[in-house]
């Protein structure tokens, strides 16, 4: 039979037979394109555990809060429900054994009571009734660009994905915070490299941020005694003779209406409301009360200042006082509060004119060391020096946050948030009296939920080696054993419609979009 060449291409005179050839070689390219993608390029993983929320959430609960409406995600833990730790079951389930808790308002959900037949049951007023069940969501589905690691070395603050040096079978992910040659130290949880603190990249220190109160999400029954084990009021309360109204458009609008020069403050009650713990929504709040005090504050709130105006927010850090201002005629100013309660201006600035003109956002923040002012897309900062000398001892005194103004002001979105607390009571190694200083290849890596992330601080054995090599130090990820960079989340969750003629559809084949984000890491 004579063949026919054209282009490299080869027909035998056929169609039915060069059409099948053509198919056939179509999809051996293809899957060979793939094969070589999924080895050596990029991967998709899922993400089996909770160990890096709120970055990134393995199987979970999407909660609306019960009484203030704020969502938030709680963990699935398998083993509580007498199931495989890779199932993510499709039946609707209650929280359980302990309830969870609104990071905002410090509602306690009921707690479920199993009964023998396996069913859940709650009390409530005085009634025993069903417990509430709730969809489980699959953990967030990631891209992973891989190999990447074998160019380019792994940068802080990178999350990266990495064979667990004690079951190498096994693929984690964490967060790289210490790099081959340098000496780590966690203290009051902050990370120091050779004796200096780290400061976090903006994008990855705004995934970081977490809420204590939201002013813009009220309770709808406060009298009930369950925010915190007592019933609900406004934890921001006026100092003295403030003539701050809290409740000036409803109770998300604080408005100050004042004819004088003098500064009028309000406090937020960290007894009445959330503390300032180290806690995470996303677990067992049986957890809390042992969780540190976290003084990395930040008060934000949308500001619209009258003329001869100012406002501002004071945050208290290891018992030091310090205010960041904004004034109606531009001037931005940090100040540091003497012991006699007189500012002593540190830092200033000068804020863009078109901001003035608008409800604009204010942030005023400690972290890391330093003092950041923002108002609108203009910052002051100030450094509070980044050496261990810098860093104080006072961990224990609890922080106090303040908003303060003066002529007349309307402010609404007001929110507190609390930045990431690596935890280094009661573990092994990278502490400020056992600092952990890595070799060539060697790195350390923490889970973003640093209270319940199995990490570098406490693997308790050396890890297992290749063939051929002696076993690797405790606590060390090996150059051998990185596997890529968590590139983006592209299917977060995923839900199915439970009404209409889509509803028979059982897979959950509809991401929440709300969910999909770039992973950001050492680089931006």
């Amino acid at each position: 039979m004579s063949s026919i060449f054209n282009d490299n291409l080869v027909f035998s005179g056929k169609d039915k037979i060069d059409s099948a050839y053509r198919n056939a070689e179509w999809l051996i390219t293809a899957f060979a394109n793939t094969l070589v993608f999924i080895i050596f390029v990029m991967q998709v993983y899922r993400i089996p555990t909770g160990s890096m929320a709120e970055t990134l959430r393995g199987a979970h609960f999407r909660i609306r809060c019960g009484q203030c409406g704020f969502r938030y995600d709680h963990d699935f833990i398998a083993q509580r429900y007498g199931m495989s730790d890779t199932i993510t079951p499709s039946q609707k389930l209650p929280i359980g054994p302990r309830s969870s808790r609104c990071p905002s308002c410090g509602y306690a959900e009921p707690a479920p009571i199993r009964s023998s037949d396996g069913r859940y049951f709650i009390y409530k007023d005085g009634k025993t009734v069903p417990a509430f069940a709730r969809t489980v969501f699959k953990g967030d589905q990631i891209f992973v660009i891989k190999c990447i690691y074998q160019f380019f070395q792994p940068k802080r603050w990178d999350v990266i994905v990495f064979k667990n040096p004690l079951e190498p079978r096994i693929n984690y992910i964490k967060r790289c915070i210490a790099l081959p040659g340098e000496t780590l130290q966690i203290i009051d949880g902050d990370i120091y490299i050779n004796g200096l603190i780290q400061r976090k990249p903006p994008n990855v220190q705004e995934e970081l941020w977490m809420v204590v109160y939201h002013n813009d999400f009220p309770p709808a029954r406060p009298d009930e005694k369950s925010f915190n084990g007592h019933t609900w009021r406004q934890p921001f309360e006026c100092v003295e003779a403030s003539q701050w109204n809290l409740s000036a458009d409803g109770p998300t609008v604080f408005e100050l209406k004042s004819s004088d020069s003098a500064i009028h403050r309000i406090q937020y009650n960290d007894r009445q409301g959330n503390d300032f713990r180290a806690t995470y929504a996303y677990d067992d709040p049986a957890s809390y009360p042992m969780m540190p005090l976290c003084s990395d504050l930040m008060a934000e709130y949308y500001a619209s200042i009258g003329q001869n105006s100012a406002a501002g927010a004071q945050i208290r850090k290891y018992g030091i006082a310090y205010e960041g201002w904004i004034h109606s005629d531009g001037r931005m100013e940090i100040a540091r509060l003497s012991p006699a309660g007189e500012p002593v201006i540190i830092a200033a600035g000068q804020c863009r004119p078109d901001d003035l003109k608008r409800i604009t956002r204010f942030r005023f923040a400690t972290l890391d060391h330093q003092l950041i002012l923002e108002y609108g897309s203009s910052k002051v900062a100030y450094d509070l020096g980044n050496g261990i000398e810098d860093a104080g001892t006072d961990y224990h005194i609890r922080p106090l946050v303040q908003i303060f103004g003066i002529g007349s002001l309307r402010l609404s979105h007001i929110a507190l948030y609390r930045d990431i607390h690596y935890i280094s009571d009661n573990i092994k190694r990278g502490t400020k009296e056992s600092p952990m200083v890595m070799h060539d290849g060697e790195y350390f890596a923490c889970g973003d939920n640093s209270p319940f992330s199995l990490d570098s601080r406490l693997w308790d054995r050396p890890g297992l080696a290749n063939p051929g090599r002696p076993e690797y130090p405790a606590g060390i990820v090996p150059q051998d054993y990185l596997v890529g960079k968590a590139f983006v989340v592209h299917w977060p969750g995923g839900y199915r419609i439970e009404k209409g003629p889509l509803s028979r559809i059982p897979i959950r084949w509809i991401p929440f979009v709300d969910g999909m984000k770039v992973i950001y890491g050492g680089t931006e």
